[in-house]
């Protein structure tokens, strides 16, 4: 634990809640998929959120549940306190790196360029920074100001909304609508432009390579999750199996560190997404033992460690999108010809849980089936009465 990277992440809440809803189709910011991405950089100390919490109810329960604590900064007093939210989460920052020593490295989740100063004097105290912020509303100024930058709406987890085919597909399942443009109806329609929350008169810089006016608005009441065509990673309550939650921490260990993984790092990885996980629950007596019942499915690839019951671990070659393609239509194939959309991913982790459409480059399962069905292994068609896409394999 002592060679352990300790981190301590800061929150500029509204940011990162507003850059979803207006830039990711009205969907609600959820910290899980960072909590995940920096698990296996590191071991999080602190966790901490800044925001005026009466404009978001439903996000701070979510917050809590991922045991973050939560700043109350109110916006309204009588008089404007504009970047008050900023400005402590700025000192208690610097606070931190002369106090803490043990903490290397400092995650600070915000697209605001205001923040560019605070990042080099991190730096400059021989602080590692890992910036993350929703791709759209984040300052070019910022990413090169970082070691790391990680865009929120990239993250393994995180399924940005596509656009439905007609309107009625835009219909969301429990009854809310969106706009024709994707937007959720209580947000207004994102014209290319960054809006400015009016009550907290906050400034988020321009996004990246696109040019942006100062606009007003009023900062929109939380909104429920929107639903769209395209379903979550995994059906809602259920967690993914354990072969899923294995090959996922091992892709973000290989990709995240030049060194080789080790069975005791990726067993500590785990622990780290979940403090509760045991291979006991899952009918293995070690840790190892359940590693060996993956590798002999060809799962993982096991081979000599540094020490005698530390094995090294490494994923199967994954091949390219064409693998990818034809994959999807063998599982469709199997599913007797055609599948609903939904769900269909859960089933190709099945075969390969290391499956990843973003480690393919695409932004979220609807989009890779798009593109299978482009290459010619499926076609994809929108079912009206089934409220879903239909997947056939050619």
């Amino acid at each position: 634990m002592d060679n352990e990277e300790r981190l301590a992440v800061f929150i500029d809440y509204e940011n990162l809640a507003l850059g979803a809803r207006e830039h990711l189709g009205g969907m609600q910011f959820d910290f899980g998929p960072i909590a995940d991405a920096l698990a296996v950089r590191g071991r999080v100390v602190v966790r901490r959120a800044y925001a005026d919490w009466s404009y978001f109810d439903e996000d701070r329960r979510a917050l809590t549940r991922h045991q973050v604590e939560l700043i109350e900064m109110p916006q309204r007093m009588g008089a404007s306190r504009k970047n008050a939210a900023d400005i402590k989460m700025v000192v208690d920052t610097i606070e931190m790196a002369f106090e803490r020593d043990y903490i290397s490295t400092f995650v600070m989740c915000t697209g605001d360029s205001d923040f560019s100063p605070l990042v080099h004097k991190l730096r400059e105290l021989n602080k590692r920074v890992i910036g993350v912020g929703v791709e759209l509303s984040t300052s070019r100024l910022l990413p090169a100001a970082c070691d790391e930058f990680l865009f929120y709406d990239r993250l393994e987890g995180v399924d940005v909304p596509d656009e439905g085919p007609t309107p009625k597909a835009a219909k969301s399942r429990g009854g809310r609508r969106r706009s024709a443009a994707g937007a959720p109806a209580n947000v207004p329609a994102d014209d290319g432009e960054k809006p400015e929350p009016a009550e907290t008169g906050k400034a988020t810089g321009p996004s990246s390579g696109r040019k942006r006016k100062a606009a007003a608005a009023p900062v929109p009441e939380p909104a429920e999750p929107v639903v769209t065509d395209e379903e979550a990673d995994e059906p809602e309550g259920e967690p993914p199996t354990m072969e899923v939650r294995v090959a996922q921490t091992l892709k973000d260990l290989q990709a995240s560190s030049s060194d080789s993984v080790t069975a005791s790092m990726l067993k500590r990885t785990l622990v780290r997404k979940d403090p509760t996980f045991s291979e006991s629950d899952y009918g293995f007596r070690t840790f190892g033992e359940f590693l060996r019942f993956l590798a002999d499915r060809g799962f993982v690839v096991l081979s000599d460690g540094p020490s005698k019951g530390d094995p090294e671990i490494s994923l199967p070659e994954a091949g390219d999108a064409d693998d990818a393609f034809s994959l999807l239509r063998s599982v469709v194939h199997g599913s007797g010809g055609s599948a609903a959309l939904s769900g269909l991913k859960n089933a190709v982790r099945k075969q390969r849980p290391d499956f990843s459409e973003k480690a393919l480059g695409y932004r979220g399962f609807l989009q890779f089936a798009k593109a299978a069905q482009t290459s010619g292994a499926v076609d994809l068609v929108w079912d009206d009465d089934a409220d879903d896409y239909v997947v056939t394999a050619r």
